[in-house]
């Protein structure tokens, strides 16, 4: 399990009955997750005094039906800044979860630019959403390809990047379906030395059709890791959806890349979780899949 324990500005106060409540800078939020099934007693005042409470409805959906929160608001992780959006389906444009998973190839990215200062390290990041990752990416040395088909989320991720002063990072920004582009990139030859994944679990092709991610996972993951370069560094796909569980994208992952990238390192598979201030409860928060080139394992690191 890897636990997102260094955050500052963000706290999982409680878990329960279905709800987190939870501290995002200066206001404190209630939203449902469903994997909180659990019931126990509620000690913490702030479950009454929250600043947004977001209730799903019996018909689908939902809506935040307590918000004195303004529009938007910025907190921090490490030297990264994000402005937060609370939308209409409970997100608010960050999963602090993932700060894990970006201190795990953000140190691999600063070990292989240490290794060689001059080596350029080209990160591909799909379904980037606003840019969490590709902002961690570029703040430890590569060159980010951000590939989201939402235009707004792609704008959202360049706000970010500027808050955290990385405008002026190598970062391309692409507005595209993530399947389409990366056959695209693979027609063109390009190559990556590290390629992150973080798929939603309901999609809607270009013609407008639903997939869903069990059916088409391993076809994604094959594909993308097709793009993998010689001296690849790191591979990271990561999952909310619940019929997915670490160990079988693990076992994709594993089909899918080049065995002899395998031989070089270090694949693993585990839950990401947050701990609840209150009382050290860990809630799981999603499952990663995650493949990293050993030092001294033949790539050039």
């Amino acid at each position: 399990m890897w636990i997102s324990d260094k955050w500052k500005d963000y706290e999982l106060i409680d878990a329960e009955g279905g709800e987190r409540l939870e501290r995002w800078g200066d206001f404190i939020l209630i939203r449902p997750d469903p994997q909180i099934i659990w019931k126990s007693k509620r000690r913490d005042s702030r479950w009454n005094s929250a600043d947004g409470v977001y209730k799903r409805s019996k018909n689908g959906g939902g809506s935040w039906v307590v918000n004195r929160m303004p529009e938007s608001w910025c907190i921090k992780y490490g030297s990264l800044t994000f402005k937060l959006r609370p939308m209409g389906f409970k997100h608010t444009g960050l999963f602090p979860e993932q700060a894990v998973n970006w201190d795990w190839f953000s140190e691999i990215i600063k070990n292989a630019k240490g290794s060689d200062p001059e080596r350029k390290i080209n990160v591909l990041n799909l379904f980037a959403y606003t840019g969490g990752a590709t902002a961690a990416a570029a703040m430890a040395g590569a060159a980010v390809c951000h590939v989201d088909a939402s235009r707004g989320m792609v704008s959202a991720a360049k706000e970010n990047l500027s808050l955290s002063s990385l405008s002026g990072a190598p970062v391309r920004y692409i507005v595209d379906d993530c399947k389409k582009f990366v056959e695209r990139e693979i027609r063109r030859q390009n190559k990556y030395d590290g390629i992150i994944m973080d798929p939603p679990s309901y999609g809607r092709g270009p013609g407008g059709e639903i997939w869903k991610l069990e059916d088409c996972a391993y076809e994604l993951i094959s594909l993308a890791a097709s793009l993998l370069s010689d001296n690849a560094l790191f591979f990271l796909i990561n999952s909310y959806t619940t019929g997915l569980s670490p160990l079988t994208m693990a076992h994709m992952m594993s089909m899918s890349l080049p065995k002899s990238l395998l031989r070089k390192g270090t694949l693993e598979a585990g839950e990401t979780a947050l701990r609840a201030s209150s009382d050290g409860l860990l809630l799981p928060a999603g499952a990663s899949a995650r493949f990293s080139v050993r030092s001294g394992g033949g790539a050039s690191i």
